[in-house]
């Protein structure tokens, strides 16, 4: 950031804003990453080892020991586009109605927003805490991008890394050719709201 900040700047390094842009964003990429497999860690943690103890061993039978918990489905939601959905007008609400349909349909969300997204809806800057306790969400499924960083790529890399689709009503034209995935359809799920609630193309 501070290289970055030092090309805008300072005459003569303006050729470093090439080199610098990219780091950042592959920089704030890997800490949404390794925020993402953090998460993961502490719900493997969940069990405590007298449970795992009591639990049964040997062949599986049928019940409830016999389930096996599936690999969360991840899904990045693109907050700063989600909380413009209804009439247009930045609100939390919207994201937190998308979060809780997701996970109530079995999807382990995570949010990602630009810099500003606090600005617009609360007139101040807003941390990944911050709107993590807003959305009922543990921090490490949410990222406020560093300020002058683009939030799309950090979206769409995120969305590559895991393995998981993007809820948002951006389509992304301009990242069609290093990412081609976003062109298939389905990959990003559009939404808004009818009639009052939140719907999302899921198909």
């Amino acid at each position: 950031m501070i290289g970055l900040a030092l090309a805008v700047v300072l005459p003569g390094l303006q050729d470093f804003v090439m080199l610098a842009g990219p780091m950042l964003a592959a920089s704030v990429w890997l800490l949404l990453r390794a925020r993402f497999a953090q998460g993961a860690a502490a719900r493997g943690k969940a069990i405590s080892p007298a449970t795992q103890h009591a639990m049964p061993t040997g062949p599986p039978r049928r019940g409830v020991f016999a389930r096996r918990q599936a690999p969360p489905k991840y899904v990045v939601v693109d907050g700063s586009n989600v909380m413009h959905w209804k009439d247009n007008v930045p609100q939390i609400e919207s994201v937190r109605a998308v979060v809780e349909k997701l996970t109530a349909a079995g999807y382990a969300p995570g949010v990602v927003f630009d810099a500003n997204a606090g600005h617009k809806l609360m007139g101040k800057y807003k941390h990944d805490r911050a709107f993590g306790k807003l959305l009922g969400l543990p921090h490490e499924r949410v990222m406020v991008v560093a300020k002058g960083t683009p939030a799309d790529p950090v979206i769409l890399a995120s969305a590559r890394d895991l393995g998981a689709r993007i809820v948002s009503n951006d389509r992304f034209r301009d990242w069609a050719e290093t990412h081609p995935e976003v062109t298939t359809p389905g990959h990003v799920i559009a939404g808004g709201y009818r009639d009052g609630q939140v719907w999302l193309d899921m198909a």
